[in-house]
């Protein structure tokens, strides 16, 4: 049987990773779930220099994956870092892969101009900005270094164009700020030069950041069928931007992957203003266990909930606010469940 752990997290963490606890269980997978704390909130009330307790950490080095529910990052400069950089860096976690799809029943309103969206994210997920390599100089001046290096940069290459293969599409889109960062993006640029190689049949187009930003906007159906690339902070920004193309965060979902393990997660924040209101959209989170179920083998599982998922959202009859209904984040939850169950049964 495989063993997960499902980091609860803090703000609304906690209402979604029991909203995904009652699909696994609808669908019943060979899985043992351990539960587990981290976050601000935990990190508040005990202190220490990880906001991830020591057993927490051990059930993660023990387990075959894990789930984090959304987990607050304080801005505060002697907090310790984010739940999920930790996890990444630690368990070397360095493809952070995020779809951006249109769903039916919720299309954006850039839907209705430029039809569905479908299209994927990737991000570098352990170097660049994120290192943690921040250091104050004197009471006026602070540095961060971007720490770009050309393994980090070529096996993050690879799995875009490993993607794009997987999928039949024919375009990596490379985003970069080449021209000014001329050493560190050089380094990554050089290293999707050489990749690209090992993928004759994927062409590959380069972008700077500004640029993209405003295509994103512009024209966001020409990267249909593309795989976007890119470093850590670049693609962190580009992501969530893109996530406003198929409505809203809330529908974006993530896996973090590694060679030998994987988190997977929504793509949101955990939204404190909404703790305990059981009204947020559920969706990112049950279908980051849907590929995570998948990511283990159990495909069949993974599927059903996918397509359960995608059932409700069409129906249009259970789903909560930001999807235009009036459904509580356990309450389409419930209703994914009950599909799923029907789809495995």
């Amino acid at each position: 049987m495989r063993k997960v752990v499902l980091i609860k997290g803090d703000g609304t963490g906690p209402e979604l990773a029991a909203a995904l606890k009652k699909v696994l269980d609808a669908v019943s997978p060979p899985l043992e779930v351990i539960e587990c704390e981290a976050g601000s909130e935990w990190w508040m009330k005990h202190g220490g220099n990880s906001m991830i307790p020591a057993e927490t950490w051990e059930a993660i080095r023990s387990s075959d994956a894990c789930f984090k529910s959304p987990t607050t990052t304080p801005p505060d400069p002697n907090a310790p870092r984010s739940v999920a950089v930790s996890i990444r860096q630690a368990m070397d976690l360095y493809a952070n892969i995020r779809p951006i799809k249109t769903f039916k029943g919720a299309e954006s309103p850039l839907s209705s101009i430029f039809g569905p969206f479908d299209f994927v994210c990737v991000r570098e997920a352990t170097e660049g900005l994120y290192s943690g390599l921040e250091h104050r100089l004197s009471d006026d001046v602070s540095i961060a270094i971007r720490k770009i290096t050309r393994r980090g940069s070529e096996r993050i290459a690879r799995w875009a164009f490993k993607i794009a293969a997987e999928r039949n599409w024919s375009k990596v889109i490379v985003i970069t700020k080449r021209n000014i960062l001329r050493i560190t993006d050089g380094v990554f640029w050089e290293a999707v030069e050489t990749v690209a190689k090992e993928f004759p049949g994927i062409s590959y187009e380069e972008y700077y950041i500004d640029n993209m930003s405003q295509q994103l906007i512009k024209n966001p159906d020409r990267f249909n069928q593309n795989v976007l690339l890119s470093t850590n902070l670049f693609m962190d920004v580009l992501s969530e931007a893109a996530a406003g193309l198929v409505g809203n965060i809330g529908m974006v979902y993530a896996a973090n992957i590694g060679d030998r393990y994987a988190m997977f997660e929504p793509a949101h924040g955990s939204a404190p203003k909404y703790k305990g209101m059981d009204r947020v959209n559920p969706t990112a989170t049950i279908l980051a266990g849907a590929w995570m179920l998948k990511y283990l083998g159990l495909t069949k599982y993974g599927e059903a909930i996918e397509k359960a998922t995608e059932q409700v959202i069409a129906e249009h009859k259970v789903v909560t606010v930001d999807l235009g209904g009036t459904a509580k984040t356990s309450e389409m939850a419930a209703e994914i469940a009950k599909k799923a169950a029907q789809i495995i049964s």
